[in-house]
């Protein structure tokens, strides 16, 4: 008989540190999840109960081929922005197909007003800045301004836009707060740059306040507004015009947030034919973002950026202004003909593509109409979670029950597998959930239900390899060992195919479906996991063990319940003697 690979033999004789790496692994994963405080899968609508919307994205009229993936994620970003912004947590926006796009808002949510800012079209204006300081608690930390590193000037660097805008405190323009509301109020969004001296002093905030109600009305509005608070940042410029002045709020680069009164909107997102973000290899490497304007919205640009540059900051600033927060405020130095501009800063490649991605979705011609409104309670969802645990219940005693009976002894093997399994699944769930938003629901259970039958048919056919090596006379560990190629391939081509059947159901699919196929594709490759780390180890630390060698009656491996016949020796027929007279 050939002596065995030398490479072979080490591997079997370690099965020892295969089990210990698993279990270092289980325990790391598990510390994982005690250490993010997310020690339950997170549940999906249809468990937790909530609100789903599906909204179908249409062209207007004369547009073609808007609808695109690009603009798709670009809404379903917005989307994100204004489910935040009502205080929702756990909120689910994806795309659906080429059109569609699915938001799931889970209970505890004014499912009316979630409707109400999800469905409609984002709306991006350009307007003056007129008055703006540090808000909140932010206040007790003195800023310049908003965002005062962006310049919308192509000659000024960064760090020029950080000087312009250093030079205004907070507290400077509350002398003329009253004076440039009402000039905004007069729909003049660009006061004049003479706010000091005498003038300044007479146009006090109280003294604008008794000659104008609207302007009484706006300043006490801004002097109320605290935008570190989410809830105030969200309704802060609701029901506004466009032509009308308004405040608003808005993070400053420090990270502070800012409070704005701001000018009738000169600029619409409309007016923006395209945004990108480029890297700036000259003067002061950076990103910045670069916008081509419409021809009728180039002049209005170029007539509201000739006004901002006569005044002084902040008065010389224009706020970029998205379903009413400020995501930018860059300064203007000179007027900008041509129907292009750039904004220029301490932006970084992702800073950048994200303003250049909502400059432009302002401009795109998408609207979107509720194809389907579905409320689900929690006590349903609570139902078919219950609902959905019995059944994996019944499914996994069945399979036990099963093994115990054929199996005897080998069941404790499978068993502790499944328990192996079953940790690993849940643990990864838990983990997923914080981390790319997975939310189990009851497909998905379906799926992990499922599973179970997988990795048992994994067992079974790894221990009835054994079993037939057995029955050929051989003992128990080197039936162990000759059994497990064979058995490997099997399960491999097995899991492969699973798995593949999962991966295409998750491709093809959308919406829930694509929780089955997940989880099912996800316990596929932990079914692989657990029999080559920890099912196979621990089955040839076992067979050494005089239980399982000795072919014990409730072992499973007994050579007479297998119909082991023992090995007969030949041996030679004595010769009948040979009677002579006969012959």
């Amino acid at each position: 008989m050939a002596a065995p690979k030398k490479g072979r033999q080490g591997t079997q004789g370690r099965p020892g540190r295969t089990l210990a790496l698993i279990l270092i692994a289980i325990v790391a994963l598990t510390g994982g999840m005690f250490a993010s405080g997310h020690t339950t899968p997170r549940l999906g609508i249809d468990l937790a109960g909530g609100t789903s919307i599906t909204l179908q994205a249409k062209n207007e009229p004369g547009q073609k081929n808007a609808i695109n993936k690009t603009n798709m994620d670009t809404a379903v970003d917005i989307m994100n922005r204004r489910v935040n912004g009502l205080g929702v947590s756990e909120a689910e926006v994806q795309t659906q197909g080429d059109s569609n796009i699915i938001v799931n808002i889970p209970k505890g949510t004014n499912s009316e007003q979630a409707r109400e800012q999800v469905g409609t079209t984002a709306k991006l204006y350009f307007r003056p800045v007129l008055v703006t300081e540090v808000s909140g608690a932010d206040a007790a930390t003195p800023s310049p301004s908003a965002s005062g590193s962006s310049s919308a000037s192509p000659s000024a660097s960064a760090k020029e836009s950080e000087k312009a805008t250093s030079s205004s405190s907070p507290s400077a323009s509350a002398t003329s707060q009253g004076r440039a509301v009402t000039d905004a109020l007069k729909a003049d969004p660009t006061p004049s740059g003479s706010n000091t001296g005498s003038e300044s002093a007479a146009a006090s905030p109280s003294a604008s306040a008794s000659a104008d109600p609207a302007t009484a009305k706006l300043q006490a509005q801004y002097t109320a507004l605290d935008c570190s608070k989410k809830t105030v940042r969200a309704k802060a410029g609701d029901g506004v015009k466009a032509g009308d002045p308004t405040v608003a709020c808005g993070q400053n680069s420090q990270g502070q947030w800012q409070k704005y009164i701001l000018g009738p909107a000169e600029v619409e997102g409309t007016d923006v034919d395209k945004a990108s973000a480029v890297f700036d290899t000259q003067g002061a490497a950076g990103w910045k973002v670069t916008m081509d304007f419409t021809g009728k919205g180039g002049k209005k640009f170029a007539s509201i950026t000739g006004k901002l540059a006569q005044n002084q900051s902040p008065q010389n600033q224009f706020a970029i202004v998205l379903d009413g927060e400020v995501v930018s405020d860059p300064y203007v130095s000179q007027a900008l003909t041509g129907g292009t501009a750039e904004i220029s800063g301490s932006f970084d490649q992702q800073e950048a593509q994200d303003l250049a991605n909502m400059l432009s979705y302002g401009a795109l011609p998408l609207t979107f109409t509720e194809a389907s409104v579905t409320t689900v309670t929690a006590a349903l969802g609570g139902e078919q979670l219950e609902a959905g645990l019995i059944a994996g219940a019944i499914g996994l005693a069945l399979v036990i029950i099963y093994l115990v009976l054929y199996y005897r002894g080998l069941s404790l093997i499978a068993i502790a597998s499944l328990l192996v399994s079953a940790v690993m699944t849940y643990v990864i769930m838990a983990l997923l959930g914080p981390t790319i938003g997975f939310a189990l629901n009851l497909p998905a259970v379906c799926g992990a239900i499922v599973a179970i039958g997988i990795t048992a048919d994994s067992f079974i056919v790894f221990f009835e390899r054994i079993r037939d090596e057995i029955r050929e006379g051989r003992s128990m560990r080197p039936a162990v060992e000759r059994a497990w190629p064979r058995a490997r391939r099997t399960i491999l081509v097995s899991d492969f195919v699973s798995f593949l059947a999962a991966a295409v159901l998750f491709v093809v699919t959308v919406g829930k479906v694509q929780g089955f196929a997940f989880t099912l594709g996800l316990t596929t490759l932990l079914d692989v996991v657990v029999v080559f780390f920890f099912t196979k180890p621990l089955m040839t630390i076992l067979a050494r063990r005089k239980f399982f060698a000795e072919g014990h009656s409730w072992s499973g491996l007994d050579p007479k319940r297998l119909g082991v016949q023992p090995p007969l020796r030949r041996t030679r027929r004595a010769s009948a003697p040979v009677d002579t007279k006969e012959a």
